[in-house]
């Protein structure tokens, strides 16, 4: 198991290792000069050529590719992100700011797609071919179906504007504002009344093409696994079906959905862009975005790294869950 725990640790640092080289290429391909970014300031004018030479010195920007690269490394090594050109905020104090947005939104998400999704591969898998499997395919195939944009709109449309001006009753209204600046979570992710009624559209949106592929993939390797011996083997022992579903089926058939699982929620910390713009949510995605169209390149490249290093992390935790799902697992790490 520690072997097996290793490698997934170092494959980590590799892919962390990765994708810093690669947004460093991009960085540097860039035809921006990031020495008139910073001499310009927020004036949109031409600076003044000494004053670039100077930023560019200060800076290193006059290095050779190589030294800027290495040492860049090792200001990510010790945690130092930079800081952004526009407002000379340390990135380390952005993230700060933008990413517990991100990941209640994302973890949230995450809940509604396991609960929903699961159950409903599981109900669909146990009826096959029944009413209920043919209901649940294909809401699964609709909603895989409706961009995240459009039915996030559609949502807001009609929880937050129609319901307003139509009256309906608090329960059913949402504001569709964003999260609020007096934001009230307790032990750092169970929202109060107030901050639930903000944040259940955008979870909901943000889960709904992963819950319905989820849950295709829930019943699919259900199916799959209760073809397998020693299944047939605990009902010919004469288990109870629940039991042989809970015991035998389920928890093998676990691998490929908290693979899904963890994929879904560190592409959620910092893709949830479109879920971000329409309910006005302060997050991770949103300032990656707004930082790209304002050219503040350090704080594109911090919040990317962070972003990737949180995506690392959710597979690292997934791949250690697999030796709890299927102990050959744990035997693949005494080799």
């Amino acid at each position: 198991m520690a072997i097996f725990l290793l490698r997934r640790v170092l494959q980590l640092l590799v892919v962390l290792w990765g994708g810093a080289t690669i947004l460093l290429f991009i960085f540097y391909s860039l035809p921006s000069d990031p020495a008139v970014l910073l001499a310009g300031g927020s004036t949109g004018r031409a600076p003044n050529p000494q004053v670039v030479e100077n930023v560019r010195r200060n800076y290193g920007f006059d290095d050779p590719v190589p030294v800027q690269y290495v040492r860049y490394l090792g200001d990510l090594a010790t945690g130092d992100l930079g800081e952004s050109y526009k407002t000379k905020e340390s990135v380390n104090s952005i993230l700060a700011r933008r990413l517990p947005t991100s990941l209640r939104l994302a973890f949230w998400a995450v809940i509604i797609e396991a609960v929903i999704g699961i159950s409903s591969g599981m109900l669909s898998a146990r009826r096959r071919n029944s009413i209920a499997d043919t209901l649940t395919t294909s809401a699964a195939a609709i909603a895989s179906a409706i961009p995240v944009f459009v039915l996030g709109v559609l949502i807001k449309q009609v929880t937050s504007v129609y319901a307003f001006e139509n009256g309906w009753p608090s329960w059913a209204y949402f504001p569709g504002d964003g999260f609020g600046d007096d934001q009230q979570w307790y032990l750092g992710v169970i929202p109060s009344a107030a901050q639930a009624e903000r944040l259940i559209q955008p979870a909901i949106v943000l889960a709904a093409v992963g819950t319905a592929i989820l849950a295709r993939i829930t019943r699919t390797s259900m199916l799959e696994t209760a073809r397998l011996d020693h299944v047939r083997t605990a009902r010919a022992k004469g288990l109870s079906e629940s039991r042989v579903q809970r015991r035998h089926v389920l928890r093998n058939a676990m691998i490929p959905v908290i693979t899904v699982l963890g994929i879904d929620f560190g592409t959620m910390v910092g893709a949830a862009v479109l879920t971000e713009t329409v309910f006005d949510i302060r997050g991770l995605g949103s300032q990656i975005v707004q930082s790209a169209g304002a050219r503040d390149l350090p704080v594109v490249l911090g919040l990317s790294m962070a972003v990737i290093a949180i995506y690392g992390f959710a597979n690292l935790v997934v791949d250690m869950s697999y030796a709890w799902f299927d102990p050959r697992v744990r035997l693949v790490g005494r080799r």
